[in-house]
């Protein structure tokens, strides 16, 4: 299996390199040469099976023998040993045919630690067989931040600098970063909106010279392994579901598109998905692109839903590139165009192949709040904002058949705001009770592209 530039002007690499590079040199992002597929049979087979096997069979599609098949099992089996509940990504009913997939059960409370933890394991096999030392540098609107550090956290191989912009996220998605204590974990709190700390991250990666310094990495939605390892979840939720005799919906909660996309992964990979619903909320770029072909940049508003508190979903990239049927020239025209100018139109063709798998609804402040109240007392469930406004969505667009609402985050990590809306204060689970009374780490810094590049090559060079 080798792995293309979305831009075309960077040579084809194999699993290890796309991994461990991240970004593609040329600026644009990994994509596979090919889909690789499963049979229907085998599709059927993933219900009733353990996660960690489903993993080990997806990721295995695309490490293409670059993995042997009993390194990778166990390294699903460490990965998902940390979560707190057995079956990895469980469900609850809300509806007739409507259901909650819960990915929140990970170390870090979010949906990010099922990819983050996969990932961790895989950098540190590639690394100890090449005996390198990498320095991640990541950008997070809230949860990406913290799943990376308890990942990594104490990593030989790897140093971490977790960017998070000022004031918008969380205490508790800041106290999972900046209570790490390990001297391989460095956090800045950048001044600035989350777009600026991923403008400043696409910065470092295209710094040659910064990138060969500290050997840079990312893992941030923009590593296709992550992707892959959260295309997992839409195979064991269809699968018990039904799928492949019954085809399912999935509506979620998006912002970098990372998690969106990961369905159209395993819809490539021979999935019946009937429709994928991105739900944004008023930082609405996706929404609007999917409904009017305009994908424009506006300002960042700062909502409920902070992770999704995006308009530069970096992973609209891939899917514009599937959309032109891989024009790479195409594809990096417009992305250049659009760093540039903030906007671009996407192709009569392209669009109508989009919408034919996405719907895109944008949700706002009150009707969000409102969502977390109706949902517990119709469901007894107590949701967060980012899943709010994906049950929002659902009652927005008519979908048939069983639909799975994605549920990116434990309400725990927002408990000012879901007690507001619901009068019910989250607790945080056992094991991350004592969050709150941890020293934190972390530095103010300018949310400018220089000043985080030089903090970045001072850490790694301690």
């Amino acid at each position: 299996m080798r792995y293309i530039s979305t831009r075309g002007q960077a040579p084809a690499v194999g699993f290890t390199d796309a991994v461990l590079g991240g970004l593609a040199p040329d600026g644009g992002l990994y994509v596979p040469e090919a889909w690789p597929t499963f049979t229907r049979d085998e599709i059927a087979a993933f219900a009733g099976q353990p996660y960690t096997r489903v993993a080990a069979a997806v990721l295995g599609k695309f490490a293409d023998g670059e993995v042997a098949e009993a390194d990778l099992a166990r390294m699903c089996d460490e990965a998902y040993a940390s979560f707190s509940h057995r079956a990895v990504v469980p469900m609850v009913q809300i509806g007739p045919q409507a259901f909650i997939a819960e990915l929140f059960h990970g170390p870090s409370l979010a949906f990010k630690d099922v990819a983050m933890q996969m990932l961790a394991r895989l950098y540190d096999h590639f690394l100890t067989q090449q005996n390198r030392r990498q320095t991640i540098l990541c950008a997070t609107s809230g949860d990406t931040g913290g799943a990376a550090v308890e990942a990594f956290r104490g990593a030989k191989a790897v140093r971490i600098v977790a960017m998070f912009p000022e004031g918008r996220i969380s205490e508790v998605q800041r106290r999972f970063m900046t209570t790490a204590s390990e001297d391989n974990v460095a956090c800045l709190s950048v001044a600035g909106t989350f777009d600026d700390c991923q403008a400043i991250l696409k910065d470092a990666f295209q710094d040659k010279s910064l990138r060969q310094a500290v050997d840079l990495a990312a893992v941030n939605s923009i590593n296709f392994a992550r992707i892959v390892a959260q295309a997992v979840y839409y195979f064991t939720t269809a699968a018990a579901l039904g799928a492949p005799e019954r085809a399912v919906n999935f509506v979620v909660p998006s912002g970098n598109f990372g998690d969106a996309f990961a369905g159209y992964v395993a819809l490539r990979m021979g999935l019946p998905v009937k429709r994928i619903v991105v739900a944004t909320n008023s930082n609405d770029i996706l929404a609007k692109a999917f409904s009017t072909g305009r994908y424009a940049r506006g300002p960042v508003h700062a909502t409920l839903s902070p992770a999704m508190d995006i308009q530069s979903a970096s992973n609209f990239e891939r899917l514009y590139f599937e959309g032109v049927r891989r024009e790479a020239t195409e594809t990096a025209r417009a992305f250049e165009a659009f760093a540039q100018a903030g906007a671009l139109d996407i192709p009569p063709a392209a669009l109508s192949a989009m919408q034919a798998v996405f719907t895109g609804v944008a949700i706002g402040e009150d009707e969000t709040a409102r969502t977390i109240l109706a949902t517990l007392n119709e469901t007894g469930e107590l949701i967060d904002p980012h899943t709010a406004v994906a049950v929002a969505a659902l009652r927005h667009v008519e979908l048939d058949g069983p639909t799975v609402v994605m549920s990116t985050a434990h309400p725990a990590k927002f408990p000012e705001d879901v007690a507001r809306a619901s009068g019910v204060t989250p607790a945080l689970p056992r094991g991350t009770a004592s969050l709150a009374d941890r020293p934190e780490r972390f530095q103010h810094i300018a949310g400018e592209a220089q000043a985080v590049k030089a903090y970045v090559r001072a850490f790694a060079e301690r």
